[in-house]
């Protein structure tokens, strides 16, 4: 055991809010108190790339003084966050777990950082990230291997694994995550938290380019539904430096969610495409499932519902990763994560013919879920089909590869830009988190979030992660992190 859980860190924003209004909690003191999990439980976990004592704790004493006065900006006022390190904060660096990103600091804030800042929000400062977020477990050069908190020999998932696995173990009330092929839905799922990837455009983002700008979306992951549906709420007002965004979302947009479930047509595929899941996977999922017909979802299993992902689009995702190491000087890749530079060099010698291809095969994709929504309001399937591999996996080889057992079954919804979520449904036999991946039609945000809270409501809440090391070993200790910076 590394650390007892520290109740007030585990508590919810309406929580929060409430001990707020009434003076028995003030939101320096809540700082406080994450940044000393922080520092208890980062040496164990490594979740951090950066932590901003005192930006956090100038923008919680704002906030104190806000709700003093009885005039807080709104449920997310002096509420803790976290940032992933692949987007800009003013005045810290973006490093994208790589260290050829120079340690420039940053200019100005992405538009989810200015919109939280906006809510009120207070950033105890930027979580770890793969390099380039290319894969869906987090380790990079620049910061090492970051660990779960149900096991510390295991993987937190990726890209956003920081975020998952400081969430899990009780830092921050509500990470915010980005997803260009399960970066969201992969570390909760391992993590035993709710991760929601919105609609593509949903969530404004800048600066955004290359061939993973048009899959890639900017969302939530909480310990309960509700959070992550008002840091969503709050990050999606619009910012005019996006010309990918979405129009403006109505002022009610996710207001007054209320859990639905009784009625609704839920397709179930346990494979969605080629790949099955492993046998306690599908258990698990189907026990939930189970327990949905009970609450009056009306469930029906479809089998493979999509084609083998890989052929299609292989060359998409080689050419993506080109893009970004042609921004790396040559006298630096060698300093680069080996199997990124093995992939993005595959990537350099492909035209333009096979990247419309890999379009076209997207359109193809989009048909066939738009055709699926017309028969059912929602797709049930696992979120992975495997539960947290060891910390040390080597992505992409022979023993972990991503088609098969990394994106099978989050990536589809990148591709057509759906709004898809993972939820916990349970936990192996050795204690691991499971998650449900709930997907909707384009812009069904709130269908998916309604429904997500009749499952939160139906399975109930996993209990907190125990911080425990892999039997029979010590936790392993991690580079702490990095001294805080203004």
């Amino acid at each position: 055991m590394m650390a007892e859980p520290d109740e007030i860190c585990f508590l919810s924003a309406a929580a929060l809010g409430q001990r707020y209004a009434a003076g028995a909690l003030s939101p320096p003191e809540v700082a406080e108190r994450h940044l000393a999990r922080i520092g208890a439980l980062e040496p164990a976990l490594n979740a951090f790339q950066l932590v901003d004592r005192e930006g956090a704790l100038r923008a919680a004493g704002e906030a104190a003084a806000r709700w003093r006065r009885g005039a807080p900006l709104g449920p997310l006022d002096g509420v803790p966050v976290t940032i992933k390190d692949n987007v800009d904060m003013r005045g810290l660096p973006t490093r994208n777990g790589s260290v050829t990103a120079p340690a420039t600091p940053a200019a100005a804030d992405a538009p989810l950082v200015a919109r939280l800042r906006e809510a009120g929000a207070v950033i105890l400062g930027k979580t770890t990230t793969p390099e380039f977020a290319w894969k869906g477990i987090t380790d990079s050069p620049l910061k090492g291997v970051t660990r779960n908190p149900w096991n510390t020999g295991r993987s937190s998932g990726g890209s956003s694994g920081g975020a998952a696995a400081a969430l899990a173990a009780g830092i921050g009330t509500i990470a915010h995550g980005n997803d260009a092929g399960g970066s969201i839905r992969i570390p909760a799922s391992f993590c035993g938290v709710f991760g929601i990837k919105p609609s593509f455009g949903r969530v404004p983002h800048h600066p955004m380019a290359g061939l993973f700008a048009t899959v890639n979306a900017n969302g939530a992951l909480a310990r309960n539904v509700a959070d992550a549906a008002l840091a969503l709420r709050a990050m999606a007002r619009p910012d005019r430096r996006d010309w990918y965004a979405l129009p403006p979302a109505p002022e009610n947009w996710l207001a007054g969610l209320r859990p639905r479930l009784r009625g609704l047509r839920l397709a179930y595929s346990a494979a969605l495409g080629e790949v099955e899941p492993d046998a306690e996977v599908r258990a698990c999922v189907e026990r939930a499932i189970a327990r949905l017909r009970e609450a009056g979802a009306i469930v029906e299993e479809v089998g493979p519902v999509i084609p083998p992902l890989r052929p299609a689009f292989e060359d998409f995702w080689m050419a993506g990763f080109a893009h970004l190491l042609r921004g790396v000087p040559r006298e630096r890749r060698d300093a680069l994560d080996p199997g990124f530079r093995r992939i993005a060099e595959q990537g350099l010698g492909i035209g333009a013919e096979r990247l419309l291809a890999g379009e076209a095969a997207r359109a193809g994709l989009h048909a066939r879920f738009a055709a699926l929504h017309e028969r059912h309001d929602l797709l049930l399937a696992p979120t992975a089909p495997h539960v947290a591999p060891p910390a040390e996996t080597v992505y992409h080889a022979p023993g972990y590869d991503r088609w098969r057992d990394a994106v099978p079954y989050t990536l589809p919804f990148n591709l057509t830009g759906q709004p898809a979520a993972s939820i916990p449904c349970g936990l192996s036999a050795a204690g691991l988190p499971i998650g449900l991946q709930l997907a909707g039609p384009k812009h069904g945000e709130r269908l998916v979030l309604e429904a997500c809270l009749a499952i939160e409501a139906a399975l109930g809440p996993l209990p907190p992660p125990p911080l425990r090391a892999e039997a029979g070993e010590p936790a392993p200790a991690a580079t702490p992190a990095p001294a805080p910076t203004g």
